[in-house]
């Protein structure tokens, strides 16, 4: 584990650490502070506990909408490869 740096989320300061180098440590809690900090302004609420919650929601279905993504690209890509392959082995024969 690396030494912990200090961050601030939501007005709270935190010690983080992890395997991410500093810089993107700081790129994460930023995320975060910046997205509570935007649903403040839309709901008009000062709980940070219901914030953290809300931020929390809002980026796992980022998250999921990103991996179904991948996933579809990785159909097409596998989809794609086989029709080459088939077309390769077709003019292979002739």
């Amino acid at each position: 584990m690396k030494t912990p740096i200090n961050v601030q989320i939501g007005g709270q300061r935190f010690a983080l650490r992890g395997d991410q180098d500093e810089r993107m440590m700081r790129e994460m809690a930023a995320y975060v502070d910046g997205r509570m900090k935007e649903l403040q302004k839309q709901t008009r609420t000062a709980d940070t506990q219901s914030l953290a919650v809300l931020a929390a929601l809002q980026i796992t279905e980022e998250l999921f909408k990103e991996r179904r993504a991948r996933e579809d690209l990785k159909k097409r890509v596998r989809d794609r490869s086989n029709a080459l392959l088939q077309l390769v082995a077709s003019r292979a024969r002739v």
